[in-house]
């Protein structure tokens, strides 16, 4: 086959190397260390879609060697959970290798792995003519669910594969997961069409700790007594291998909103003395402690909490290179309550405003800095300037529209409401 032929029959692949998954160096290594949380032992039915995307986050920041690794380890992976040593779920994982090789310059290696496609399409075909095989529409879709971008998208990958082949449990899991992520930012909350398939997929799939502690979390948002069924979950998470998909992130998330702050942080503690070296345990707890801290007096903090949380949240910091930021807001945040640390608050927040970052960040920054400046030092002057720089970024977020929100009240306070008026009538719609 002619390089030219060869390129066009890659450029028509679905595959990871043609899902427009290009993003800049940075996202690409918060993505991989976000990775590194997730659990890739016996037992995780999406280990061959996580190798996937790893190997190709690790081929384009260049490391190409790691990326072939994970490839292979992805078609292991996908031996083991299907027990079956071929199948239609890898063809993702084939043509990925097919673009590596190619990329490096082996075209006759790119044709093997282009040919095993070829054989595996015909054995197993796809139920319809006019769709795609319902494994790469999952594999897709989990990618994108990952990724947290286009979850309209992401929903509609996870129908059709269910549709397609209903038996596979974890599909449908994940597509009723896309669902919740999707009214994520709904006011009303979730309605009982969606309640009642989570209830379902949870009898579906009932050693799914993640699904059962977000089912609870919304049992709870409508004011259901869940204090006995969380303490079961808990007892079972802290049973269970630790990864950012075992249930841990949002059942203390129940805690804290809904039972008590100090029984989140006991919890997280235990989980932390089972398994003291896991960093992302480590982030749950000092998140715990965040939470606690920012609401509460110190007089009613328990002895030695803040210099806990301190330690824990310098160490988070460390421990997570590439995704400084929020993390760094975190302890930001901490050295601000702190009695003895509060010049520390602000040199962060310096070396962070002096730092080149993205727009978005630079929301979250302006808007982080600003509430700072307002509650800590009691600076209402500069905390507007802040939150109007956050606002003035024309880009959509969470921070931008609270930034928004706190200005018009201000306004509507009458302070600074001829600048602050002056400043939402000409401010930009954001272009995302």
């Amino acid at each position: 086959m002619s390089a030219a032929h060869n390129q066009t029959s890659l450029e028509s692949l679905q595959c990871h190397f043609t899902w427009d998954l290009d993003r800049r160096r940075s996202i690409l290594l918060l993505l991989r260390e976000n990775l590194e949380d997730v659990r890739t032992e016996e037992g995780n039915r999406w280990m061959g879609h996580i190798f996937n995307l790893w190997g190709f986050i690790q081929y384009k920041l260049g490391f190409t060697e790691d990326a072939k690794s994970l490839f292979n380890k992805a078609a292991d992976a996908f031996k083991q959970v299907r027990n079956a040593d071929e199948g239609p779920w890898l063809v993702v994982n084939y043509r990925n290798l097919a673009w590596l090789h190619h990329h490096l310059g082996e075209p006759a290696e790119s044709q093997a792995y282009l040919s095993k496609v070829d054989a595996l399409m015909r054995e197993y075909p796809s139920p319809t003519q006019d769709e795609l095989h319902p494994e790469i529409y999952a594999e897709r879709a989990w990618t994108l669910m990952y990724l947290r971008e286009n979850m309209s998208l992401v929903v509609d990958l996870f129908k059709k594969a269910v549709r397609m082949q209903p038996d596979m449990v974890e599909w449908n899991t994940s597509y009723v997961l896309s669902l919740i992520s999707a009214h994520n930012h709904s006011d009303t909350g979730l309605d009982a069409d969606l309640l009642e398939k989570m209830r379902h997929a949870k009898e579906q799939d009932p050693e799914n700790l993640y699904l059962a502690a977000l089912y609870l979390e919304q049992l709870a948002n409508k004011g259901e007594r869940i204090e006995d069924k969380a303490r079961e979950i808990a007892k079972k998470v802290l049973r269970s291998p630790v990864c950012s998909y075992s249930g841990i992130r949002p059942l203390l998330r129940v805690y804290t909103h809904h039972i008590s702050v100090d029984e989140a942080i006991d919890l997280a503690e235990e989980a932390l003395k089972k398994h003291p070296d896991q960093r992302y345990l480590k982030r749950c707890v000092a998140r715990c402690y965040s939470l606690k801290i920012i609401s509460s007096k110190q007089s009613r903090l328990r002895p030695g909490m803040m210099d806990r949380a301190i330690s824990l949240h310098e160490e988070v910091v460390s421990l997570y290179p590439h995704s400084p930021l929020m993390k760094k807001l975190d302890l930001a945040s901490i050295y601000a309550k702190s009695d003895h640390s509060q010049a520390k608050a602000e040199e962060i927040y310096q070396e962070l405003l002096q730092s080149d970052l993205e727009p978005a960040d630079k929301q979250m920054l302006y808007n982080n800095y600003a509430k700072y400046l307002n509650f800590d030092r009691n600076d209402f002057n500069r905390s507007i300037q802040y939150h109007m720089n956050a606002a003035e970024i024309p880009e959509k977020s969470f921070f931008r529209e609270n930034s928004i929100r706190y200005l018009e009240k201000a306004k509507n306070r009458g302070r600074m409401c001829r600048e602050i008026e002056e400043f939402l009538e000409n401010l930009q719609e954001p272009t995302s």
